[in-house]
């Protein structure tokens, strides 16, 4: 192939190249190309002219040499350089061998047009198929060159690759923000459309978390850097969707394999149909050598080797620009055969963010219960002890010194205030303290889906705390289209039963598992795999990461937040919105839709017109101009539609 030199090849595969994108390509008018298209077609075009017109057959022969010397010479170099030196038949030998036929059987003129017209195809195809890739061109330009850095009260003009960290960078409205970092001073909103794929701006203060490439929309923020340039977030989801773009779906592996073996036999065909009829049936060489060079240039397997790629690659930008992170084509293929979707329930389906909701008095006051398990809480770690001692603090209680403090694994803590043992912890601490607890209360607060914490001292169970985790805004609509959609949804939960019960009730599951441990969590996914065969797994990529490894495709939220997520799931969602689910199933469906047609396209019309060459139907324009060069450039078009979709237009 002519549109490339040979440092810019990443590999070949069947006699069609895939090539890397240039971070900075040339503006369409501006490639040189253009000049060996013009001075090509400048040639072909007076040739023909004085060949038809004029009958000039001998400058016009050569003419069409001249056309096949400008626009084929990289073609044939390449051809015979991968024959040579690689032991490959490529597509640049088959179009070389059959425009060099062509002049040897006295049509020269076609012979000029099939190298021309093949040079200008690779070349539409280069910048249409570029196109496809063009989410990685725009994330790279995201981030700023040059960062505005504080330092001793003034302010300099630095290239971000050498701001360091702890340096406080100045950010002005309407400015990218140059590296990650946190704001020290000032307020505003930002636009973490290019990162998360939501168009709300979100509003950005002292002490939040901010990203590079974010726009900051109208406040004044100085930003202390906590990464350098090659170490932020968007630099990792760059690398990461480069990385996805190589990684081959299985039809994508059998497509190479099939057209490993393709284009040698292609060619043993064309030497077949160029020979049999002439020697074995006493036909015309040059009519049946002519077909045979037809059949050679339809036969060219470009628009089949690219037909998976281009929509794979497509999907995988695509899901970037919407806040989804794909690692590699072969989870676009796997998405869409999954039958069972697993969700860990705390921080996906909820949102992690534990409240107390109700204090239940038994023979104490509401403030000594409260006072009680925030002072015992406040030494543990637990989310659950971070929400009482939360809300203690908002009703205004002192919590006093606890001696004696003792964690009792896995069911609660222990400790003396004032002289007196209390107790915090759940129901299995409370079973070996007491035989008779406060049952109707339990399970009032259980069916309504809450966590309960008993309270106590040595005698009894002095009052009940119940917790909640708030479900979050989009689950609700995600399950259910994802029901529409046929695909069966469970949670994991480590909650008990009745708790479980009620979540899964309010929220729409299909089913749910409850009291499970991290463990349980990889077992029930074996389960659900043995079963329905593909499984997804949702989590935070983080607590739930056994699980997620052990799924057919395992998918982290909130990966903006969690360099673990961005490493350990399969596919990332950006943000906390599980709504991307059911655009990443349409994606995924729709990108194998469009890989479907463009290898049946192939087939059909590639077919067709090989029939078509033996009764004469097809010529060498035909051939190139429809069968090749055409059929490539619908191909890519086709994929390219697989950019068009957004997830909000699947959020209704």
């Amino acid at each position: 192939m002519v549109l490339h030199t040979h440092t810019e090849h990443k590999e070949e595969i069947a006699g069609y190249r895939t090539c890397r994108v240039e971070e900075s390509l040339p503006p369409f008018w501006k490639d040189k190309r253009i000049l060996l298209i013009a001075v090509s077609a400048s040639f072909l075009s007076i040739g023909l002219i004085l060949k038809l017109i004029f009958k000039l057959n001998l400058p016009a022969e050569a003419l069409f040499v001249a056309t096949a010397i400008t626009a084929g010479f990289d073609i044939a170099k390449e051809g015979l350089s991968s024959l040579i030196f690689r032991r490959r038949l490529n597509i640049d030998f088959l179009i070389t061998t059959a425009a060099v036929g062509s002049f040897f059987i006295g049509h020269g003129e076609e012979g000029a047009a099939v190298i021309f017209l093949f040079y200008v195809a690779e070349f539409l195809e280069s910048h249409a198929g570029e196109r496809a890739r063009r989410s990685v061109l725009f994330l790279m330009k995201l981030s700023p060159e040059v960062a505005t850095v504080k330092r001793d009260g003034r302010e300099f003009k630095i290239p971000v690759q050498e701001v360091k960290v702890d340096d406080v960078v100045v950010v002005r409205p309407g400015e990218k923000i140059p590296l990650d970092g946190i704001v020290v001073r000032g307020i505003s909103s930002v636009n973490q459309a290019p990162i998360t794929g939501e168009s709300m701006p979100v509003t950005k203060q002292v002490g939040d978390t901010v990203y590079a490439g974010t726009i900051n929309n109208e406040g004044f923020l100085e930003i202390k850097v906590t990464k350098r340039s090659e170490e932020t977030l968007l630099s990792k989801i760059i690398r990461l969707v480069e990385e996805a773009q190589k990684v081959k779906s299985p039809t994508e592996k059998f497509i190479d394999k099939f057209s490993k073996y393709y284009t040698p036999s292609v060619i043993f065909l064309a030497v077949i149909v160029a020979i049999i009829p002439t020697f074995v049936f006493n036909m015309s060489f040059d009519e049946w050598f002519y077909k045979a060079l037809v059949l050679l240039v339809v036969s060219c397997p470009c628009a089949l080797a690219i037909s998976t790629p281009v929509a794979m690659v497509s999907g995988i930008t695509s899901a970037a620009r919407n806040g989804v992170l794909i690692k590699g084509s072969a989870y676009v293929e796997e998405i869409s055969k999954i039958k069972v979707f697993a969700f860990d329930k705390t921080g996906t389906l909820t949102e992690g963010k534990l409240e107390v909701t109700d204090i239940v008095p038994l023979g104490h006051s509401r403030s000594e219960i409260l006072l009680r398990a925030a002072s015992l809480e406040a030494l543990s770690e637990h989310p659950i002890g971070r929400a009482i001692v939360e809300a203690a603090k908002k009703e205004g209680i002192r919590l006093k010194a606890v001696e004696d403090f003792k964690a009792i694994a896995g069911k609660g803590v222990m400790g003396k205030i004032d002289g007196e043992t209390c107790y915090v912890g759940s129901r299995k601490l409370f079973k070996d303290l007491f035989n008779d607890l406060p049952e109707a209360h339990v399970r009032k607060l259980e069916s309504e889906g809450k966590t309960v914490v008993f309270v106590g001292n040595e005698e009894k169970v002095i009052g009940l705390i119940a917790v909640m985790d708030r479900i979050r805004e989009t689950t609700i609509m995600t399950m259910r289209e994802l029901g529409r959609r046929n695909i069966k949804t469970v949670m994991l939960t480590g909650d008990n039963e009745r708790t479980a019960r009620a979540i899964a009730k309010k929220i729409g599951m299909s089913e749910y598992h409850a009291e499970l441990l991290p463990q349980d969590k990889v077992i029930m996914v074996e389960k659900l795999t043995e079963k329905y065969g593909s499984v997804g797994m949702v989590g935070d990529g983080v607590n739930d990461a056994p699980a997620l490894a052990r799924a057919t495709v395992g998918i982290a939220m909130g990966a903006i937040g969690s360099d673990v997520s961005l490493e350990t799931a399969d596919i990332a969602l950006m943000q906390d919105d599980l709504s991307k689910l059911p655009y990443l199933i349409e994606l995924s469906r729709k990108t194998l839709e469009v890989v479907k047609e463009n290898v049946l396209a192939s087939i059909l019309i590639k077919g067709s017109f090989a029939v078509l060459t033996f009764p004469g139907l097809v010529t060498l324009w035909l051939a190139v101009a429809i069968g090749d060069m055409g059929l490539s450039l619908a191909v890519i078009l086709n994929a390219l539609r697989i950019s068009l979709m957004k997830s909000d237009t699947l959020s209704a």
